[in-house]
């Protein structure tokens, strides 16, 4: 009979993401065929599946820790942010509408239709289902109409471990008050709770954790010591953006957008020996000595636009060019780079055109229809093979792309500027191709050494589900996830 565990936190980046490929890749290395699920997740970070949809680049990282394939049913709710009070909502892989904030609530009850047939599928294929949930139970003023964390699991009658961050304080408050403030009918759900993210000599934390079972009336099912390489795998959410990553003479610049979407694209660089890889906040400006500065993707490109313009940094880009600098756009990135971006039906918000930067001589149109779909090209420059994904709206075209970057079955790709300093791509994805990104590197003077990214992607899975076969009660874990609740 197939089981299911769902990880809930009691707070939000208390680390359920982890936890959940972590796992996985434990007991996908015990022999169980473990299938990833999250109901709803929200970030602009997104993967493309092999069904031609779009997840959370959590559950894709989540879907490789169990070795399998991403598909769309693994996170079948996708909330893209748009705006401070709106967001694109992606259903069963496929943009359904956007709505506001406050009129998302009304789309719930369709939508819990929506997860459940998703979990129902994905039952039927695997030994266990590991659910994480997302935010916080504990944010009981979301509680009606809930699809995420605790509205899911007793719809689904799957039982819950919650996680709680000591990290960042108050660990007995998290758990303890989680319980005081959800209703009696949730907290049943709950079977026990983990400890995650501690640092030093976790016997210290013995008092506590004893008091954390007597108020609360669940058991402990392990204190999770900090894990040093989780900075490794790639994160999802924008607020684990680092500022300088790796230590090589080889200076990449990327500013941090407001709406930055697949800034993973850049993880490869951050262990490429030779790289240094600097994100910039806003109120920074673009360092004078960058090698290369990279314009990430972005899930509103008019919209961040105008927020790289508020900072300067379009000046600052403009220096970089002067002084013979680098520019590489990515999908939104590349839009930006043309001369204008015309928006006539509205898709990305008011109807209206956009001046670009000018650094490449096209232009982009927003159409309706939007591009998923995985791909392998070839670098024209290198003839190195690449693998990436598609995930854009938008048409671009012009002079400069007659130079393209990539081909895609004999499909030109991409746009290079006449004197060949100014690139852009829809591809994301592309750094992880190793011989690639050293030969990306070498040829625009740095000195990059071969490293094996995804082996090392693994690697740190295999380590990271050592750790929590040391440190958690991972048969005790199974046995609440065949629980009938």
């Amino acid at each position: 009979m197939p089981s299911s565990l769902m990880i809930q936190g009691a707070g939000s980046n208390v680390g359920k993401s982890l936890l959940v490929a972590g796992l996985a890749r434990a007991l996908t290395l015990r022999g169980m065929k473990v299938l990833p699920f999250k109901p709803q997740n929200m970030s602009n970070n997104a993967a493309v599946t092999v069904d031609g949809g779009e997840i959370g680049r959590a559950q894709a990282l989540q879907a490789l820790a169990c070795r399998t394939d991403p598909v769309t049913d693994m996170n079948p709710v996708l909330l893209k942010p748009e705006t401070e009070t709106g967001a694109q909502v992606v259903v069963h892989g496929k943009r359904l509408t956007s709505v506001k904030a406050r009129d998302y609530a009304k789309l719930k009850p369709q939508l819990m239709d929506a997860v459940l047939a998703s979990f129902d599928r994905l039952q039927k294929q695997a030994d266990v289902v590991l659910v994480e949930g997302a935010g916080s139970p504990a944010e009981v003023n979301l509680r009606a109409g809930d699809i995420a964390n605790m509205g899911f699991a007793r719809a689904a009658n799957v039982p819950v471990i919650l996680t709680g961050d000591i990290d960042r304080g108050g660990v007995i408050a998290q758990l303890a008050g989680t319980k005081t403030v959800i209703e009696p009918g949730d907290a049943a759900m709950i079977c026990g709770f983990l400890i995650n993210k501690f640092r030093g000599d976790t016997s210290l934390f013995d008092d506590g954790y004893r008091l954390i079972e007597q108020l609360t009336g669940w058991p402990g099912f392990g204190v999770i010591p900090w894990f040093d390489d989780a900075h490794k795998l790639p994160a999802e959410d924008a607020l684990d953006i680092g500022g300088r990553s790796g230590d090589g003479d080889f200076k990449v610049v990327c500013p941090v957008l407001s709406r930055i979407a697949n800034f993973d694209d850049l993880d490869p660089l951050k262990v490429t020996p030779g790289v240094s890889v600097h994100m910039v906040r806003a109120g920074q400006p673009l360092p004078g000595d960058a090698d290369l500065v990279i314009l990430p993707g972005s899930k509103s490109t008019r919209g961040d636009l105008e927020f790289l313009r508020l900072q300067g940094w379009d000046i600052d880009l403009a220096a970089h060019v002067r002084r013979g600098g680098h520019v590489l756009g990515l999908c939104g990135g590349y839009q930006m780079l043309g001369r204008k971006i015309a928006d006539p039906g509205g898709i990305e918000g008011p109807p209206g055109t956009t001046a670009g930067l000018g650094l490449l001589d096209v232009e982009t149109t927003m159409i309706p229809d939007k591009t998923l779909t995985q791909v392998r090209a070839k670098h024209i420059a290198s003839s190195c093979a690449v693998s990436g994904y598609e995930i854009h709206i938008g048409r671009t075209d012009g002079p400069d792309r007659a130079r393209p970057l990539f081909e895609i079955d004999g499909r030109a790709e991409g746009a290079i500027s006449s004197d060949g300093r100014i690139m852009g791509s829809y591809l994301h994805g592309i750094f992880s191709a190793d011989e690639f990104r050293t030969q990306y590197v070498n040829l625009l003077g740095g000195t990059a050494a071969t490293t094996p990214y995804m082996e090392s992607i693994d690697k740190v899975l295999n380590e990271f589900a050592g750790h929590l076969e040391t440190h958690v009660n991972v048969d005790s874990l199974l046995e609440v996830s065949r629980r009938d609740t």
